[in-house]
């Protein structure tokens, strides 16, 4: 582990220079849509799978809103996006992808999509969980917020914290075989004082080749454009950490 002359970890070339992470082998993304985990984390999956980590995504919606489209209906959209992400997910070589199916745009983190995501917390038992920031920012742009990212954020560390831990939480969870599951990190993307910085140099052209599956979310649909885009939000997370493109988050340590 290499740490700046902020005292902020800056993970470099390689995270196993951290012994603790040696012991660390599964991950879990939980975001609210089909391609927001390509756009938040898929340089660090992509790296982590490199290093030999198993990766499961979990979608809470079903994508069915997010067209402009004429005569495109929610069936439809719903079947596309989910293809969309399979192939994605195929590119980055993920172990599995869940698809909980809420209704897109209608997402709250009520006590069903909790237990939901506590499910496949128990299932899957990963040691760290890299989900959405919970709450708006007022900054302005896109940080305003997307009230499904929010919902699937606050759902995904109500699920870490405390439900999929407790034997007594859901004990239809118990019934069905699934054993309490204590996750040591989450790492929230889309902070805006993040403490965690992830090297995806090495990793940027898989990222985008993983997004560039998601056809029917894409402005354009030309990857020079879009890996010009990809590349600058990287670099521009990157800048003073010795990193050429870096994904950026907000680190949770529960311990295990």
């Amino acid at each position: 582990m290499k740490l700046d002359k902020s005292n902020i970890y800056a993970y470099g070339d390689s995270m196993k220079e951290n012994k603790s992470y040696n012991e660390y082998s599964r991950g879990m993304v939980v975001v609210a849509h089909p391609d927001d985990a390509e756009y938040g984390s898929s340089g660090t999956v992509a790296r982590l799978i490199s290093e030999g980590w198993e990766f499961v995504y979990v979608m809470c919606t079903d994508g069915s809103k997010g067209s402009s489209e004429p005569g495109m209906t929610q069936s439809k959209l719903s079947k596309i996006r989910k293809q969309e992400q399979i192939n994605a997910g195929k590119v980055l070589g993920l172990k599995d992808i869940i698809f909980l199916d809420y209704e897109d745009s209608y997402l709250t983190p009520h006590l069903d999509l909790r237990r939901d995501i506590a499910r496949e917390i128990r299932r899957h038992r990963p040691d760290i969980v890299i989900c959405q920031y919970p709450m708006r920012n007022l900054d302005g742009g896109w940080g305003v917020g997307h009230p499904d990212h929010i919902a699937a954020g606050e759902a995904t560390l109500s699920a870490i914290f405390p439900t999929a831990r407790d034997r007594l939480t859901f004990p239809e969870l118990l019934e069905a075989g699934l054993e309490p599951h204590k996750v040591a990190e989450a790492w929230i993307f889309g902070h805006p004082e993040p403490d965690l910085w992830i090297d995806v140099s090495k990793h940027i052209e898989t990222s985008i080749d993983a997004l560039m599956n998601h056809v029917s979310q894409l402005a354009i649909n030309d990857r020079e454009v879009v890996s010009k885009r990809m590349k600058e939000w990287r670099r521009e997370r990157a800048q003073g950490k010795g990193m050429q493109y870096a994904e950026s988050f907000k680190k949770i340590s529960f311990g295990k």
